[in-house]
């Protein structure tokens, strides 16, 4: 599990550090001009023409704004290697001469301003930035590069929308799938594995929770919504705290809480928007079973008839399924980062609740060996200060997100590099 001969560490590291003021450039311009999920148009265009560059054969288009590049390289295994593009609605507060001042309107209809707040940009930069090394370094390795980019990461829809559009009909299908993402719980320039599940089912549930309205001086007269639905949000913690085996991680979070207009009316309705989350199908289904029991049950205690029962709704075609590291690719990467960086700079991390549809790639076929693995972000001065504790820091998705970005470009470009080179050597 080494370089090529001809292509060592340091000579490695040269080129890179060669490379870094362009990539910080297109770093810069990615990050001062954000676009929201399935509306990467400029980001995609920008990308596949660097790419073709480099001698790709480039597809844009794929699955609404997605690009893929080919790099056929003579007979061996076929490699994916996939970043997302897509930034968030949220109002950047970073003071970086590069913020962001965008605006746009997402799919909902509202308009926000839009940040990179999730390191895509240095997903991006670094995705370049393996491209030109891989494609530099040829004559060392032998196969198929699939390089993608992925719109609707944020979503949970751009994946899938690949796939759907032939990603692995149209295209070489892979063996093997690679990607990183940028950390706020590591010291800028440490890589985080995580074998096994590395991060969680997303389901998203709608509760419709019907009542009788009337005005508020005569309760005896309605059946309160209201009423109802604080029972049913107490009701639902019962899941992870009594229903579910503590060793199975599990999360159901009510995030959104409507009813009413004014003071004295009661309503006739509520509505609860709930993210729940798990890693295996047993769990999750346990829960999505049980939140709609929960619901109905409390409901039946409520004195509701049949036709009030409440409505709960998720889509089982478009939740976020557990990304999951299979052990032969990430027991590989941990031990060739560490022999590759040193001891002191790989760590196994802990599975997050945290979704992302990188996950999918493996889905569609199980026989492909996956990894997704972090890059720390978080300046070391800044991690020092506090003692190593994430929860005093900025975390993903904050709009004072700023990652030390030139260390996470060249680590990530670094490793994915390595990682690539071992799976296409030559035999």
């Amino acid at each position: 599990m080494t370089l090529p001969a001809d292509l060592d560490a340091a000579t490695l590291k040269q080129a890179i550090a060669a490379d870094l003021p362009r990539l910080m450039s297109l770093y810069r311009d990615l990050h001062a001009h954000p676009e929201l999920s399935m509306q990467e148009h400029r980001t995609a265009a920008k990308l596949a023409a660097e790419a073709r560059t480099l001698g790709f054969d480039v597809t844009e288009k794929v699955g609404g704004t997605g690009v893929v590049a080919v790099m056929k390289n003579g007979a061996g295994p076929v490699l994916l290697i996939r970043a997302d593009m897509d930034a968030l609605p949220l109002e950047e507060q970073t003071g970086l001469p590069f913020a962001s001042k965008a605006r746009a309107v997402a799919h909902s209809g509202v308009e926000s301003g839009v940040m990179h707040a999730c390191g895509h940009d240095t997903h991006m930069a670094g995705w370049i930035g393996t491209a030109r090394r891989l494609a530099a370094a040829k004559e060392q390795w032998s196969g198929t590069l699939v390089m993608i980019l992925q719109p609707g990461e944020e979503t949970g829809e751009g994946a899938r929308a690949m796939l759907d559009d032939g990603l692995y009909t149209r295209f070489p299908k892979p063996q093997y799938a690679l990607a990183f993402h940028d950390a706020a719980t590591l010291p800028a320039g440490v890589i985080g594995i995580t074998p096994g599940y590395a991060l969680a089912n997303v389901d998203s549930v709608d509760i419709l929770v019907h009542g009788v309205g009337g005005h508020g001086a005569y309760p005896h007269t309605t059946r309160d919504p209201i009423v109802l639905a604080a029972r049913i949000v107490l009701t639902l913690q019962t899941l992870v705290s009594r229903e579910n085996d503590p060793a199975n991680p599990a999360v159901v979070t009510v995030g959104s809480f409507h009813a009413g207009t004014k003071h004295n009316i009661i309503s006739d309705e509520a509505r609860l928007q709930l993210t729940v989350r798990s890693y295996t199908p047993e769990v999750r289904q346990m829960l999505l079973e049980g939140v709609k029991r929960i619901a109905r049950g409390e409901a039946i205690a409520a004195g509701m008839p049949d036709d009030k029962m409440p409505e709960v709704t998720w889509r089982d075609n478009e939740y976020t399924p557990a990304a999951f590291n299979t052990e032969k690719f990430s027991s590989r990467a941990l031990s060739l980062f560490g022999q590759h960086f040193g001891a002191e700079w790989v760590t196994k991390t802990p599975a997050v609740m945290g979704g992302e549809d990188f996950s999918r790639y493996r889905l569609a076929d199980p026989s492909i060996e996956s990894l997704i693995f972090w890059v720390g972000g978080t300046p070391r001065k800044q991690w020092d200060a506090a003692g190593g504790n994430a929860q005093k820091l900025p975390s993903l998705h904050s709009p004072f997100w700023a990652p030390e970005a030139e260390t996470v470009i060249a680590t990530a470009t670094e490793a994915l590099t390595v990682a690539a080179l071992d799976v296409l050597k030559k035999q």
